[in-house]
This record gives structure tokens, C-alpha cells and sequence, in this order.
């Protein structure tokens, strides 16, 4: 069973900032890539930010030059460092991951989410 746990959400001021974290445990061959959705009430889910196994990364435009993706040395763990946060920045985000397991099946595994509220 594959499990990513979601952390460092809150309540920031516009133009502060703030760090994302979401790990992954459980059984598994590999995490071939990660990455980051938002979801801001009453509108649909939205990707912000990816990394793949290779490290490389790709954004949002709307993000991009201001938020950072990353993974720690293990490729277990995903990071969000955003910056310059803006009040249209407050949703709930989610990361994902796409992991081949034991049996060489590829699924996307979700996070529960952890919530941003940018505002002063």
C-alpha cells in the first residue's frame, strides 16, 4: 500500500511564504515523478508544478519564477517552496505521484490535501 502524507500548509501573508512537503511510503519499485494540484473553492482542480525521475521540472506559468519544486535525496519526499504568495494562491493542494510498484503496475496516487489561505 502506497500512502503520501501532506504537510506545511497554513495561513500566510500576501507576499510571505511557505513550504510544502508531501511524502511517500509505503511498497513500491519506484516513484517515477511528482508533483503539485490546487483546488480553489468552486473551481476545478489545477496542475501547479512536476518533477520526474530525472529531476526535471516544469510549472505553472502563473507560478512560475515564484514557486519551487524539489525532492530530498531519497526521491521520497516532494517539496513546494512558494514565495511572493498571492490571495489567488489560497486553495487546498494536493500532490500526486506516479509509482510503479512491485509488479511493474503504474498507478497515480493522490494526497489528502493540506490548505493554503493567503490574505492579511
Amino acid at each position: 500500500q502506497v500512502q503520501l502524507v501532506e504537510s506545511g500548509g497554513g495561513l500566510v501573508q500576501p507576499g510571505g511564504s511557505l513550504r510544502l512537503s508531501c511524502a511517500a511510503s509505503g511498497s513500491f519499485f519506484s516513484i517515477d515523478g511528482m508533483g503539485w494540484y490546487r483546488q480553489a473553492p468552486g473551481k476545478q482542480r489545477e496542475w501547479v508544478a512536476s518533477i520526474n525521475s530525472a529531476g526535471n521540472t516544469n510549472y505553472e506559468d502563473f507560478v512560475k519564477g515564484r514557486f519551487t519544486i524539489s525532492r530530498d535525496n531519497a526521491k521520497t519526499t516532494v517539496y513546494l517552496q512558494m514565495n511572493s504568495l498571492k490571495p489567488e494562491d489560497t486553495a487546498v493542494y494536493y500532490c500526486n505521484a506516479r509509482i510503479t510498484t512491485l509488479s511493474s503496475r503504474s498507478y497515480t496516487y493522490w494526497g489528502q490535501g493540506t490548505p493554503v489561505i493567503v490574505s492579511s
